[in-house]
């Protein structure tokens, strides 16, 4: 049985900032790892079919686009190295008045895995919006 962790956010920014913050490697090693002591190194090769690895500290989590729609549309798999599980996120962006709606959905098949995915899905939320905020 699979469930959906669901976060919907309102960043202060356009949907390019928004989109090219969640494609560039540059601009994800600030803010895509929970723990900000942690400086994490991204490779990302943003087209379907590419591939793309994350380390944090001692972790490494790598996938594969499956959706890329500029700016609206980025899909995923997710597969942390040490774990057998194969997740899927998707992330839709859409123009509102106050900047940018950001829906995140990571489908996993393990239950017992969504409340640390929410809980880190909202503490990498959190520093994307600082990182936008201090652009």
């Amino acid at each position: 049985m699979s469930v959906d962790v669901r976060i919907e956010r309102v960043l202060k920014a356009t949907i390019g900032r928004v989109y090219d913050a969640w494609t560039q490697p540059g601009v994800l090693t600030k803010w895509y790892c929970p723990n900000p002591s942690v400086n994490p190194e991204v490779e990302a090769d943003v087209k379907v079919g590419g591939d793309y690895v994350v380390t944090m500290g001692g972790y490494v989590v790598r996938g594969r686009y499956t959706e890329v729609e500029p700016p609206k549309l980025l899909g995923f798999t997710w597969q942390w190295d040490h774990e057998d599980d194969r997740s899927h996120v998707r992330v839709e962006l859409s123009e509102v008045e106050a900047g940018t709606r950001v829906l995140l959905t990571h489908t996993t098949q393990l239950p017992e895995d969504a409340p640390g995915l929410l809980e880190g899905w909202e503490l990498e939320l959190d520093r994307l919006a600082g990182v936008l905020s201090d652009a």
